[in-house]
């Protein structure tokens, strides 16, 4: 977008475009979301950045009135698969706080000067002022939805002392934090402490905002492949163990719930075994249920052929889940080979019943999924059925544990691609599965799936606009979206034949 397409967006106070860009008034030496309410400023006093982190660099601080770090992130990162882009999930996901600026190069495969060099030039900001936003961020969102003490949430966001904690709430927000918590309450009315079951580990509910229009089948989606012990999910809800660097974390999720404004939020509430693994698992939830993501532009690019347009009309803003722990999604993909999701998800769950046993009181749960060092040296058959699956099962186990094969959300999609399907016994239907699910990647088209051909086949046989085309002819048209075609063709595969047939289908993509 350039200068006159964004002002006009803050003109229009669109909310769509909250999170891609912030918009910093020198008169008054504060920067807002797009959608602010206040009085629209003059352009000569204009200057937009693409972060957050940018505005306070250039020495401006965020407004009181919109709160412009409350907003869903930048969809652009899960588009891009550069650098930059790589960069920024994994400072989301908390790699600087974990592993410092030369760790987040190392995974990246730059010199720290050289990311920082990429970091400036495109975003305006290095990884550490980055990474100090997403504190900001973190830190006043659970300033404003819990009762923490300020000692947790500093630590919990990731600072390194209550000093820096104070430092920077109060240069980027020119409040303290006591005022910030304060305002924030008078605002929305008094919200309780974090709350415990009776021996067990301490629980806070957080609001995690989205982009409206919202589908929230994906809970279906999540459902149809939930294995017991480890995640229970319903057509309004899922919850799961997640296993984190301090230990097992628990969250629970509900349906996404408009807020006015054009404004949404997922309900969760969340557990973690240590304060510094929250900003991690929120980072994880954000991408499971694809928050970030712009619908509008989704729908608008699939609405290019008039067969998926169709689609997108009836469920517009579906979303493509994402993955909380990578290698696992690897090994869930692999027990799915050629067969069934309801096959899978039972081979699964025996595969779970080995993992370690957790306590979790009163969610149900008490299993973590086996870890890949627990499968690579796990006695006997992993899987039941053919020997094939179950050696390719061991050996990408082996890989992942030894560290020869590297997945994570700062991937190459295309390097990623390759190393998969280098192991034996994976074949370009896992590469692509693995693949849009972990990056979330957006123009992911697996031809050789049976579902996405019978959805297809369907689509095609009740169309009545236009000539016949092919479907790979069709996806391409609709590039960069064909991840979330893929998620529509296969809904329509699980559809009921029957047009008197009403419910909420469960797709069973082979």
């Amino acid at each position: 977008m350039d200068f006159w397409q964004r002002y006009r967006a803050i003109d229009a106070r669109d909310a769509r475009f909250d999170g891609q860009f912030v918009t910093a008034v020198s008169s008054t030496g504060i920067y807002c979301r797009p959608s602010c309410p206040a009085r629209t400023p003059k352009p000569a006093n204009v200057t937009f950045f693409r972060t957050s982190a940018a505005a306070h660099d250039a020495g401006y601080r965020a407004c009181k009135r919109c709160l412009p770090e409350a907003v869903p992130g930048d969809p652009e990162w899960n588009l891009r698969s550069d650098a930059a882009a790589r960069a920024m999930r994994l400072i989301a996901d908390g790699e600087v706080d974990r592993a410092g600026v030369p760790g987040l190069a190392a995974r990246i495969g730059y010199s720290p000067r050289q990311l920082n060099r990429i970091l400036k030039e495109e975003l305006g900001a290095g990884a550490l002022a980055l990474a100090r936003a997403h504190r900001a961020q973190t830190a006043r969102t659970l300033l404003t939805a819990t009762t923490l003490r300020f000692a947790d949430v500093a630590f919990a966001a990731g600072f390194g002392s209550i000093r820096q904690f104070n430092d920077t709430v109060q240069q980027v927000f020119d409040l303290t934090p006591g005022t910030l918590r304060e305002t924030s309450r008078q605002r929305s009315g008094a919200y309780g402490p974090p709350t415990a079951e009776p021996g067990g580990p301490l629980r806070i509910s957080l609001s995690l905002p989205a982009r409206l229009p919202y589908d929230n089948g994906i809970f279906g989606f999540l459902a149809a492949r939930a294995v017991a012990g480890l995640e229970i999910g319903t057509a309004t809800s899922y919850e799961r163990l997640v296993r984190l660097p301090a230990g097992p974390a628990w969250f629970r999720a509900e349906a996404v719930e408009p807020r006015g404004n054009g404004r949404a939020a997922l309900p969760v509430t969340v557990s973690v075994a240590g304060l510094a693994d929250l900003p991690s698992l929120l980072s994880r939830i954000r991408r499971l249920f694809d928050l970030d993501a712009d619908p509008l532009a989704v729908d608008a690019g699939l609405s290019r052929d008039a067969r998926f347009a169709a689609l997108a009309a009836d469920r517009p803003g579906l979303r493509l889940p994402g993955s909380l722990d990578p290698h696992e999604t690897l090994i869930r993909a692999i027990a799915g080979q050629q067969v069934t999701v309801a096959a899978a998800t039972t081979a699964l769950c025996r595969l779970t019943a080995t993992g370690p046993a957790v306590g979790a009181p009163g969610t149900g749960l008490n299993r973590l999924f086996p870890s890949a060092e627990d499968l690579a040296a796990a006695p006997g058959p992993l899987l039941r059925g053919p020997r094939r699956r179950d050696e390719a099962l061991r050996a990408a186990a082996g890989k992942l544990s030894s560290g020869a094969l590297i997945i994570g959300i700062g991937s190459d999609p295309a390097r990623l691609h390759e190393d998969l399907l280098r192991l034996d016994g994976v074949g370009p239907w896992t590469a692509d599965y693995v693949t849009m699910r972990v990056l979330g990647h957006p123009d992911i088209h697996p031809p050789a799936d049976a579902a996405v051909r019978n959805g297809w086949a369907r689509v095609a046989q009740r169309s009545t606009v236009g000539p016949a085309v092919t479907l790979d002819a069709a996806m391409t048209d609709i590039r960069p979206w064909r991840s979330y075609a893929t998620l529509h063709l296969w809904r329509t595969a699980a559809a009921p034949i029957s047009p008197s047939t009403t419910g909420e289908p469960v797709d069973d993509a082979a």
